[in-house]
């Protein structure tokens, strides 16, 4: 569970510190442009560390840098805990002379208040000189016998759940096994297939959700096209079943079973994390609410889970208390993002028509 996420000099972000300790649950509410996305990038570049990228040109670019401020580091540092063992990473980036190219400026680990390596321009940590100044080092890193602290950080970032589905690509299609989906939601049938294929026990909680939500729903089945892929079909109805391809689906039924995917795998595969971006794209009003509920649930229920959501749904908006509501703003582009929980902000009148009117300012 992630207790602190701090960001200076990245996009919009300067300066920006999200404290989420004890924080199971959390909805983020601003205009457009105020950074809410720009959070989920910052989650992919740990997720993308954890799945192995090394190499910093793969993860940033100048571009990237506040308002082109290329005078001082870029920098992320995150404070989790993980199976009750805490971690502190930081990692910042400066421009590589004139290049339009980033390198390293500090990286640095720390478990259980233990420093695991020290990387950084002024004093370089002599046990790892080797290592480029263009790669980073925690994908790198190997636990010391007898620890799998490591392992189980870049496991963890590796599995992060960052959504912002796009369901006219999403196909059903699988050629392999993941417990990594991405953000698109394009690999589902990969991620459907990878779940069941370690759970399989993870089935019954999926059908049962889609049971709630699609009351005709009889069942979704991984079927074999080729030697080497396999394809879903849902079927609907009992007695004379009707099966469709999942390609064929409306968009809010991806979504729906995406949700589905979500909720297993936070039960079989905790602790687990979880960012949707606009989980209430593509679904009605009356079903939003349901959706957000059965995530905030689940994800409560579970010890070390935590999910954080982005959205302009007023069914969501009125899901979240205010004290796990955070409001994002920013005056203009050339400003960066404030943030504040929203039971610190004095609101007159009705939350839903003061963000209609854009009446609330920080």
């Amino acid at each position: 569970m992630f207790q602190r996420i701090y960001v200076n000099n990245f996009r919009c972000l300067e300066n920006f510190e999200l404290s989420l300790k004890d924080i199971s649950s959390a909805l983020f509410i601003g205009k457009n442009g105020v950074g809410k996305s720009t959070i989920a990038k910052v989650l992919e570049i740990f997720q993308s560390i954890g799945r192995g990228t090394a190499a910093i040109k793969k993860l940033v670019d100048i571009y990237d840098f506040a308002f082109v401020n290329t005078e001082k580091p870029m920098r992320f540092e995150m404070d989790l805990i993980l199976h009750d063992v805490s971690y502190k990473y930081t990692l910042a980036l400066k421009q590589f002379d004139e290049y339009e190219y980033l390198s390293l400026f500090e990286e640095k680990l720390i478990v259980s208040e233990e420093v695991v390596f020290h990387r950084c321009e002024e004093k370089e940590d002599g046990d790892f000189e080797f290592i480029s100044n263009h790669l980073i080092m925690l994908p790198l890193l190997h636990d010391q016998p007898g620890s799998n602290a490591i392992y189980n950080l870049r496991n963890w970032l590796a599995r992060l759940i960052i959504l912002s589905p796009i369901p006219n690509l999403m196909m059903g299609d699988s050629n392999n096994e993941t417990l990594e989906v991405n953000r698109d939601g394009t690999n589902i049938g990969d991620w459907f297939s990878g779940l069941l294929g370690r759970y399989p026990a993870a089935y019954r909680d999926i059908d049962n959700y889609l049971r709630e939500v699609i009351p005709d729903f009889s069942s979704i089945e991984n079927e074999l096209v080729t030697k080497q892929s396999k394809t879903l079909f849902v079927s609907f109805g009992d007695e004379e079943k009707l099966s469709v391809e999942f390609k064929r689906l409306s968009d809010g039924e991806k979504c729906f079973f995406l949700g589905a995917l979500v909720l297993a795998f936070s039960k079989y595969c905790n602790p687990s994390f979880c960012f949707w971006d606009e989980p209430g794209n593509y679904i009605s009003l009356s079903e939003v609410g349901y959706l957000v509920m059965a995530l905030r649930r689940a994800f409560e229920n579970l010890s070390g889970g935590q999910l954080l959501m982005t959205s302009h749904n007023i069914e969501a908006i009125h899901k979240f208390s205010s004290e796990k509501t955070f409001f994002l703003d920013r005056k203009s582009h050339w400003e960066p993002t404030l943030i504040r929980p929203l039971s610190e902000i004095s609101i007159d009148g009705d939350l839903i028509d003061n963000l209609v009117m854009g009446d609330i300012e920080l």
